[in-house]
């Protein structure tokens, strides 16, 4: 379990380009649809860890085991986030569904 909290949080800070000093409370409501790759490049590191392990489910297929690859993960919070720092005002939701929603 330490090693997932580990995980995500790491993918969260090498998402975000950068690491986040002190605790910063998570947000209240994060409406994924209204969000820019700005805005989530800025966000809170807890609120990037969540957002990434959402994302995570929302990609898998209904049939895929519940099973967290933090390995992929972390590989998809490096590609989010080179993505979105070359793409700042992308709609968040935009830019996953070009990088981690399968082929019709």
């Amino acid at each position: 379990m330490k090693k997932l909290l580990v995980g995500v949080l790491a993918a969260g800070a090498v998402a975000s380009g950068v690491l986040v000093c002190g605790a910063p409370a998570l947000a209240n409501e994060i409406d994924l649809s209204t969000w820019t790759c700005k805005q989530f490049q800025t966000a809170s590191k807890e609120d990037i860890s969540v957002i990434l392990a959402w994302l995570d489910g929302y990609y898998k297929d209904e049939d895929d085991p519940p099973v967290i690859d933090t390995d992929l993960l972390v590989g998809n919070a490096k590609k989010l986030g080179q993505y979105c720092a070359q793409h700042p005002e992308l709609g968040l939701i935009t830019a996953t569904d070009k990088l981690f929603k399968p082929p019709d």
